[in-house]
C-alpha cells in the first residue's frame, strides 16, 4: 500500500525546476523564484495533484534547492532530499541525460520507494545562512590562493621583489580577504556556540583528530546538524568518499572508483583532515601504512576521510568526545 498518494521528481539547477508526474508522464520546467512556484501549484492544479498529499523528492544540491523548500515549508508540502548516488544506484544502469530525464528518473525512484520515504524536516534558518556563509569563505580562499599563486611566480619566474607593483597590490588584497575570512568565520562561531545542539556537536567534532573548526563547521552545515543523512555511509556518499564496484551479474568491470556524484566542496576540505589525522592520530597513521602496502595514496587517503566520517557520525550519535585509544570508536 502507498503512503503517498501523489510522488513527484524534482531536477533543481540554479536558474531552473524540472518536475515529472510518472503516473500521467507529465513534465513541466519553471524558473527557481517565486514566479515559477505559481506556475508549479497551477500545473498540480490543472493534473490534480494534491499537494497536500504529494511528497516532492529532489537530490541534495549545493543549496540551489534551499529557496523552493522555504517555498514547500510556507504552503506545508512535504519533500525528501535524497543523495544522488543513492537513486542512481536504485534505478541501475541509466541512458541519457538532460533536466527532463533526471526529473523523471527521480520520480521513478520516489514511485518505487513510495511506502519506505520519510519527509524531510523543516529548514534551520540558522543553518541556511551558514551555509551561505560556508560557500562564501570558499569563494574567499579560492581568491585568496589565486593572489598567492601569482605573487609565488612573479617572485620565481620574473625575479620581482616586493616593490613590484603587482606584488605589492596582491598582497594588499590577500590581507583584506584573510581579514575577511576570520570574520565570516566568526560569525559562524556566534551561530554555533549560541544553539546548545551545535555547540554540543561542535565539541564533539573537533575532539576528533584532523577534524578542525573548518571540517567541523561544514559537516555541521552540511548534514544540518546531524539530522538530514539517515546514516555515515549516506553521508559519505554525498561526499563522494565510498568507492563501489562497477559490475554486472557476476563479473566487475574494472577497479572500484568512487562517483563523481559528490560535494567536492566537502570533499576537498576532508583531504586536508585525513593528511592531519594520517600525522596526527596513530590509529589512522598505523591504519594508513598497512593499507599504503598494496594501494595508491589516493585511494588509502579516501579510505581514511570515510573512516573520520564514520567516526564523526558514531560519536554524535553516542554523545560523546573522541578519546585516544578508545576501542572501536569508529
Amino acid at each position: 500500500m502507498k503512503k503517498w498518494i501523489f510522488t513527484l521528481g524534482l531536477d533543481v539547477s540554479k536558474k531552473t525546476l524540472d518536475f515529472y508526474y510518472v503516473l500521467l508522464q507529465q513534465h513541466i520546467r519553471v524558473t527557481n523564484d517565486t514566479t515559477g512556484f505559481r506556475v508549479f501549484k497551477k500545473w498540480c492544479k490543472e493534473n490534480q495533484i494534491d499537494l497536500k498529499t504529494c511528497l516532492i523528492v529532489l537530490e541534495h544540491t549545493g543549496g540551489y534547492e534551499y529557496r523552493f523548500l522555504q517555498f514547500c515549508q510556507s504552503s506545508s508540502i512535504s519533500y525528501l532530499r535524497v543523495p544522488g548516488l543513492e537513486i542512481k544506484r536504485s534505478l541501475g544502469i541509466t541512458r541519457g541525460k538532460n533536466d527532463k530525464v533526471d526529473a523523471k528518473r527521480i520520480a521513478e525512484y520516489a514511485d518505487e520507494k513510495n511506502n519506505k520515504l520519510e519527509a524531510s524536516k523543516p529548514l534551520n534558518k540558522d543553518l541556511v545562512q551558514m551555509r551561505s556563509l560556508v560557500s562564501f569563505r570558499k569563494r574567499l580562499v579560492r581568491e585568496r590562493a589565486g593572489l598567492q599563486a601569482t605573487v609565488k611566480e612573479r617572485k620565481k619566474m620574473y625575479e620581482c621583489s616586493d616593490r613590484d607593483l603587482i606584488i605589492k597590490l596582491s598582497k594588499r588584497k590577500i590581507k583584506t580577504i584573510s581579514n575577511d575570512i576570520k570574520k565570516i568565520e566568526a560569525e559562524l562561531m556566534k551561530y554555533v556556540l549560541t544553539n546548545e545542539k551545535m555547540k554540543f556537536n561542535y565539541f564533539i567534532l573537533t575532539s576528533i583528530k584532523g577534524i578542525g573548526m573548518v571540517n567541523a563547521l561544514m559537516t555541521i552545515v552540511f548534514t544540518e546538524n546531524f539530522t538530514s543523512f539517515p546514516s555515515a555511509k549516506s553521508y559519505a556518499v554525498y561526499a563522494g568518499v565510498v568507492p563501489f564496484d562497477h559490475s554486472s551479474g557476476t563479473s566487475i568491470k574494472g577497479r572500484k572508483m568512487v562517483s563523481h556524484l559528490a560535494n567536492k566542496e566537502i570533499k576537498s576540505e576532508l583531504n586536508q583532515a585525513a593528511k592531519s589525522a594520517i600525522n596526527y592520530d596513530p590509529e589512522l597513521k598505523n591504519y594508513a601504512a598497512r593499507k599504503l602496502e598494496n594501494k595508491p595514496y589516493p585511494v588509502v587517503l579516501n579510505n581514511v576521510k570515510y573512516k573520520l566520517i564514520l567516526r564523526m557520525f558514531s560519536l554524535i550519535k553516542r554523545g560523546e568526545n573522541y578519546v585516544e585509544n578508545y576501542q572501536n570508536v569508529a
